[in-house]
């Protein structure tokens, strides 16, 4: 079995078992035994159950960059694209919400500080390939500032997304194309924020009227 097609049978098989009790509840012995592995097979691809979560969610962050990718892309505004974007990244998530909104949870147990110390980690990441994917070129200090909102933007609809259970996530939608209308707004009080493409020392096109 090729080294990535055994890393993703051990993904969905995680996925598929803790679909079925929690995730809490999975065990890597359960998993090795569902796949006919040896634990020492899990362990080569997987150093503990953290990681498989890790690995979720890198899927979620390579559909939102495969989105960045499409036609017409580059000809939408920035609240376009940062919403097309954000909801690529959850629909890559969709199938398996439940067991998702399993993981974020168990990291804020008590004694989980380590888990809460990655998890800010890679909430910074994915917001960093959100900035790239958008064409996002926002120099300091400004870019400190946008990071700040879209890191805002990104989590709370993601903790909306959790518990949203509308067809296809259209509330979710809706939330999220409410808060980046905000952004938008706040973000004409202060206009030396760059939109995509724009250089340093280059004025920043207006931003489109809500």
């Amino acid at each position: 079995m090729a080294a990535e097609s055994a890393r993703d049978k051990i993904i969905d098989a995680a996925l598929e078992l803790a679909g079925r009790q929690s995730w809490e509840g999975l065990r890597l012995h359960d998993v090795a035994a569902e796949l006919q592995l040896s634990l020492n097979d899990v362990r080569a691809y997987f150093r503990e159950k953290e990681d498989i979560t890790d690995a979720w969610f890198d899927r979620a962050d390579a559909a939102m960059l495969h989105a960045g990718t499409q036609p017409g892309l580059a000809e939408l505004t920035p609240h376009e694209s940062l919403h097309r974007l954000i909801m690529a990244w959850l629909v890559a998530l969709a199938a398996h919400r439940r067991v998702t909104r399993q993981m974020i949870y168990g990291k804020f147990e008590p004694g989980h500080v380590h888990y809460q110390f990655a998890g800010l980690l890679r909430v910074s990441r994915t917001v960093q390939w959100l900035r790239e994917a958008a064409h996002r070129d926002a120099v300091l200090p400004w870019r400190a500032f946008e990071e700040t909102g879209l890191t805002a933007i990104y989590l709370a609809t993601f903790f909306y997304w959790m518990r949203d259970e509308s067809e296809n996530a259209t509330r979710t939608s809706v939330f999220l194309d409410r808060m980046l209308g905000r952004a938008e707004r706040l973000t004409r009080c202060f206009p030396g924020v760059s939109e995509p493409h724009a250089k340093a020392g280059t004025p920043a096109p207006a931003a489109p009227e809500a």
